[in-house]
């Protein structure tokens, strides 16, 4: 019979298993925190469409967009405030949080606040930030690279293992051949999945365009519905998302969040389109 993967090991984040036989969970929110009000707005009509629909939801938000194009870019409300915003977010709506760390020094800090510290794209190689994170004790969602090969993500898992890792997930986000574009090979999900570890498919950023405004990032937001289907069709574990009430206001990637009062809509289509069963 063929099979597309096996079920992978299961990771908790907060109180929420992903991996397994489990339902895909949702990992989204505002890319970068830009205030209390839109970060609440966010977590509350994300917390009410997906417990109608069934869906495990994480919130997720970065208080630092330390990767920028241009020195004049936005980078969000600092780690102090985006902390506290993300303690109160978990509180209120008594939802797991996640957040990326950018220095080793960050993530005994951020441990203190959310439940999954995220390793971006751009730094998944870098070793001590890795430990730093790992030593907290959370578990931790490490980004595929822009320049890597899926099959090398075995060797960042390994050494996320070897270092005592309470968990790991594997994110696709796409592969950058340069001139302003990123491109998904999905043969990258089964490929990490050998792992036997969790994949998320984040299915925002690879929909930019790094570079392709300028001094900012493009993108083609109109095509997350196509990647999202085929992502669950591959049978990922979780999806990653990136929502604003005004894309084309926020202070990073406009280009590629999806409009939050779209997303009702976006996710019954996804909970209610076939797709493969775990096996």
């Amino acid at each position: 019979m063929i099979t597309l993967r096996k079920p992978s090991k299961i990771v908790r984040i907060g109180d929420i298993p992903i991996g397994g036989k489990k339902h895909w969970a949702l990992i989204a929110g505002p890319c970068a925190i830009e205030s209390m009000e839109i970060a609440r707005h966010v977590a509350k009509e994300m917390t009410q469409i997906t417990n109608k629909l069934g869906i495990p939801y994480i919130f997720k938000g970065s208080y630092d967009k330390a990767n920028r194009m241009s020195i004049h870019s936005e980078r969000g409300v600092g780690i102090q405030e985006g902390l506290k915003i993300l303690s109160e977010i978990k509180k209120e709506f008594k939802i797991p949080v996640l957040t990326d760390i950018h220095e080793t020094y960050q993530a005994e800090i951020v441990s203190k606040h959310v439940d999954c510290i995220q390793i971006p794209a751009f730094l998944c190689r870098q070793t001590d930030l890795l430990q730093a994170a790992v030593k907290t004790g959370l578990p931790v969602n490490i980004k595929k690279g822009q320049f890597m090969a899926p099959e090398d993500m075995s060797n960042i898992a390994e050494k996320a293992s070897s270092l005592g890792a309470n968990g790991i997930l594997l994110t696709e986000r796409g592969v950058s051949f340069g001139y302003h574009n990123l491109v998904v090979d999905f043969r990258s999900i089964p490929i990490m999945a050998k792992t036997g570890l969790p994949i998320v498919m984040d299915a925002s950023h690879c929909q930019q365009k790094p570079g392709g405004e300028g001094d900012s990032t493009g993108g083609s937001r109109e095509f997350i519905p196509h990647i999202t289907t085929a992502a669950l069709a591959l049978d990922i574990d979780a999806l990653y998302l990136e929502v604003h009430p005004e894309p084309s206001k926020a202070i990073s990637d406009r280009k590629t969040q999806w409009p939050l009062d779209q997303i009702a809509e976006l996710l019954e289509f996804l909970v209610k389109k076939p797709h493969t069963p775990k096996n």
